[in-house]
Protein backbone atom coordinates (compact mmCIF):
# COMPACT_ATOMS: atom_id res chain seq x y z
CA UNK A 1 0.00 0.00 0.00
CA UNK A 2 1.42 3.17 -1.03
CA UNK A 3 0.68 7.23 0.27
CA UNK A 4 -2.09 7.61 -2.34
CA UNK A 5 -4.04 4.38 -1.44
CA UNK A 6 -3.45 4.75 2.55
CA UNK A 7 -4.56 8.63 1.54
CA UNK A 8 -7.00 7.50 0.11
CA UNK A 9 -8.52 4.82 2.48
CA UNK A 10 -8.29 7.89 5.23
CA UNK A 11 -10.56 10.45 3.08
CA UNK A 12 -13.13 8.18 2.72
CA UNK A 13 -13.70 7.19 6.30
CA UNK A 14 -13.52 10.90 7.28
CA UNK A 15 -16.22 11.57 4.34
CA UNK A 16 -18.32 8.47 5.59
CA UNK A 17 -18.57 10.34 9.45
CA UNK A 18 -18.67 13.22 8.09
CA UNK A 19 -21.73 12.40 5.68
CA UNK A 20 -23.14 10.43 8.73
CA UNK A 21 -23.23 13.46 10.98
CA UNK A 22 -24.28 15.92 8.48
CA UNK A 23 -27.05 13.91 7.55
CA UNK A 24 -28.03 13.09 11.31
CA UNK A 25 -28.30 17.02 11.93
CA UNK A 26 -29.98 17.68 8.73
CA UNK A 27 -26.61 19.58 7.62
CA UNK A 28 -26.67 19.35 4.06
CA UNK A 29 -23.31 20.96 3.49
CA UNK A 30 -21.75 18.82 5.47
CA UNK A 31 -23.62 16.01 4.41
CA UNK A 32 -21.89 16.93 0.75
CA UNK A 33 -18.81 17.77 1.71
CA UNK A 34 -18.43 13.99 3.58
CA UNK A 35 -19.81 12.40 0.03
CA UNK A 36 -17.24 14.60 -1.89
CA UNK A 37 -14.78 13.42 0.70
CA UNK A 38 -15.27 9.75 -0.09
CA UNK A 39 -15.06 9.96 -3.67
CA UNK A 40 -11.79 11.76 -3.07
CA UNK A 41 -11.08 8.88 -1.63
CA UNK A 42 -11.95 6.20 -3.71
CA UNK A 43 -10.04 8.10 -6.77
CA UNK A 44 -6.86 8.41 -4.54
CA UNK A 45 -7.29 4.84 -3.85
CA UNK A 46 -7.43 3.52 -7.13
CA UNK A 47 -4.43 5.83 -8.02
CA UNK A 48 -2.58 4.06 -5.59
CA UNK A 49 -3.73 1.06 -7.07
CA UNK A 50 -2.24 2.32 -10.94
CA UNK A 51 1.04 2.80 -9.10
CA UNK A 52 1.30 -0.24 -7.21
CA UNK A 53 0.40 -2.17 -10.38
CA UNK A 54 2.72 0.15 -12.84
CA UNK A 55 5.89 -0.76 -9.94
CA UNK A 56 5.00 -4.49 -9.66
CA UNK A 57 4.73 -4.76 -13.70
CA UNK A 58 8.41 -3.12 -13.18
CA UNK A 59 9.79 -5.48 -11.29
CA UNK A 60 8.91 -8.40 -12.81
CA UNK A 61 11.17 -10.34 -15.09
CA UNK A 62 10.65 -8.84 -18.78
CA UNK A 63 9.80 -11.43 -21.32
CA UNK A 64 12.71 -11.88 -24.11
CA UNK A 65 12.93 -9.58 -26.86
CA UNK A 66 12.57 -12.41 -29.24
CA UNK A 67 9.68 -13.87 -27.53
CA UNK A 68 8.19 -10.63 -27.67
CA UNK A 69 8.73 -10.04 -31.84
CA UNK A 70 7.41 -13.68 -32.47
CA UNK A 71 4.19 -12.77 -30.30
CA UNK A 72 3.88 -9.61 -31.83
CA UNK A 73 4.25 -10.90 -35.21
CA UNK A 74 1.72 -13.42 -34.64
CA UNK A 75 -0.95 -10.97 -33.48
CA UNK A 76 -0.22 -8.57 -36.56
CA UNK A 77 -0.21 -11.72 -38.98
CA UNK A 78 -3.61 -13.03 -37.27
CA UNK A 79 -5.13 -9.24 -36.99
CA UNK A 80 -4.05 -8.70 -41.03
CA UNK A 81 -5.34 -11.69 -42.17
CA UNK A 82 -8.83 -11.05 -40.32
CA UNK A 83 -9.46 -7.85 -41.93
CA UNK A 84 -8.58 -9.44 -45.16
CA UNK A 85 -11.44 -12.17 -44.49
CA UNK A 86 -13.82 -9.63 -43.22
CA UNK A 87 -13.00 -7.42 -46.19
CA UNK A 88 -13.78 -10.34 -48.64
CA UNK A 89 -16.57 -11.10 -46.52
CA UNK A 90 -18.09 -7.64 -46.93
CA UNK A 91 -17.07 -7.34 -50.51
CA UNK A 92 -19.24 -10.42 -51.60
CA UNK A 93 -22.32 -9.44 -49.75
CA UNK A 94 -22.19 -5.74 -50.95
CA UNK A 95 -21.74 -7.93 -54.88
CA UNK A 96 -24.90 -10.53 -53.33
CA UNK A 97 -26.98 -7.60 -52.72
CA UNK A 98 -26.21 -5.45 -56.07
CA UNK A 99 -26.85 -8.72 -58.23
CA UNK A 100 -30.28 -9.31 -56.27
CA UNK A 101 -31.25 -5.50 -56.91
CA UNK A 102 -30.26 -5.82 -60.98
CA UNK A 103 -32.49 -8.95 -60.66
CA UNK A 104 -35.53 -7.37 -59.51
CA UNK A 105 -35.46 -4.77 -62.10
Amino acid sequence: MNTSHAEGVFDEAKGKIKQAVGETFNDQSLANSGAADQVKGHAEQAWGSVKDTASNIGRKEKVSTEMKAEEHGHTVRESVTNAAAHAKESIQRGLDKLEHKTQTY
